[in-house]
């Protein structure tokens, strides 16, 4: 073999290792895209949902109708598994005059699937829910859902309250959405008394299907579940000890359900 033959073939090695390279770098820099994309969506929604843009939410964030698969979960009660049901949260809700919603998301740990159709992510949510409420309304909603005092004759209710998130997604149309939608009550309590001894009366209130307070404080409920749930999930108690759950996800390649 002759040197330039031996150069040619050194040249040929080096183009071919340059390509594997470009394409590993093509790859990570869409892997890092996708990412902040997936975030964004989840971001958007906390936004959205913060500002009563439910509408926004379906028509920007959710998967298409039709999508296989998708389902969203809130509690032991059960999940919803079609497109209908799942909206149905987002569609009728009010935005009641007084009322004041303030979620905020932290700690995201997301991961994109090796095929870049699928993404799962989790994140951490801290924040506050308050509002008045008519005195009649009031009469009828269990004692620890008020704060205490009044503001011109209407009842006052003010909660912390923390959670978790674990979504998937799934790309359509180049576009992320949300495929399954799982949250996690950690703990909430009234303004005026701790998560510890609440943590009782919010285990009543996370099974209950209360979905939120509407105009003039008027309790509203979720629709009927579609089906069961596999296993339950408890906001903190006084005689639990803490839990990983959900697990962080892991790189992967084939999307394998991990949010029940």
């Amino acid at each position: 073999m002759t040197t330039t033959e031996i150069s040619i073939e050194a040249l040929a090695r080096r183009v071919d290792e340059l390509q594997q390279q470009l394409e590993t770098t093509r790859l990570e820099a869409t892997r890092a895209a996708d990412r902040g994309a997936v975030d964004n969506v989840f971001n958007r929604y906390m936004h959205y949902h913060n500002a009563y843009e439910d509408e926004r939410i379906i028509a920007e964030l959710w998967a298409a109708p039709g999508t296989p698969g998708m389902w969203s979960r809130y509690n032991n009660v059960g999940r919803y598994t079609t497109y209908e049901s799942v909206t149905a949260y987002h569609r009728g809700r009010p935005r009641p005059v007084g009322k004041l919603l303030f979620h905020y998301a932290t700690t995201p740990v997301i991961e994109v699937g090796a095929d870049g159709r699928t993404a799962k992510g989790i994140w951490i949510m801290a924040g506050l829910e308050s509002g008045l409420m008519d005195p009649e309304v009031a009469r009828n909603v269990p004692p620890w859902v008020l704060s205490g005092g009044d503001v011109d004759g209407k009842p006052v209710w003010a909660h912390w309250v923390w959670c978790k998130y674990g979504v998937d997604f799934v790309k359509q149309d180049g576009e992320w959405r949300i495929w399954h939608f799982r949250c996690y009550e950690v703990a909430r309590a009234p303004f005026n008394r701790d998560w510890i001894s609440f943590a009782k009366d919010n285990q009543e209130s996370h099974d209950s299907q209360l979905a939120w307070f509407g105009d003039d404080g008027v309790p509203v409920f979720l629709p009927p579940v579609d089906e069961p749930v596999e296993t339950d999930y408890h906001p903190y108690a006084n005689d639990r000890a803490q839990t990983l759950e959900p697990l962080p996800p892991v790189p992967y390649t084939d999307f394998e359900d991990t949010f029940k």
